[in-house]
């Protein structure tokens, strides 16, 4: 599996949604796979559902919210291939995910595909902001997928 790490710059992480958003919109234009943006944090999952709602009309980011802790009507029954956005936004992996990850959490994406079944991304996408904590977090994510044997890029942003 291939996992690309960014490594933002102080103004990309002042502007943290926009770059989720101008990656989101990257990532929908070179593949045909569906992407979950992995988020922790309930104010930044409310502000990127606005920011995604918010593109200009010819850049529109059609994404479906998960709901927490997987209630959804028991997702882990739901077939992913059935979703009708291409974008799913949300703290878990949904059951049999096979899409591209970006990953705004603490943890790496192999954790929340412990947590599931059958999930396997294809891709994953790691930002790194430039504070002290991120970057510590990303040395450990980077440590965690060396040992799994992931094929590891980075990209200062």
């Amino acid at each position: 599996m291939k996992v690309s790490f960014y490594v933002l710059s102080d103004s990309k992480a002042q502007d943290f949604l926009g770059f989720i958003c101008q990656l989101t919109q990257t990532a929908l234009n070179k593949s045909s796979q569906s992407l979950l943006i992995l988020v922790e944090d309930d104010a930044l999952l409310s502000t990127l559902d606005e920011a995604l709602w918010a593109q200009e009309a010819t850049s529109f980011i059609p994404h479906q919210r998960l709901l927490a802790n997987n209630t959804e009507g028991d997702d882990s029954e739901v077939d992913i291939n059935k979703r009708l956005a291409p974008v799913l936004l949300g703290g878990y992996m949904p059951a049999d995910f096979n899409g591209i990850v970006i990953n705004t959490t603490t943890q790496p994406v192999n954790a929340f595909m412990q947590a599931t079944s059958n999930a396997q991304p294809t891709r994953i996408l790691e930002l790194i902001k430039p504070d002290a904590t991120s970057v510590q977090e990303g040395r450990n994510k980077y440590k965690a997928y060396q040992q799994l044997g992931y094929e590891l890029t980075h990209f200062k942003v």
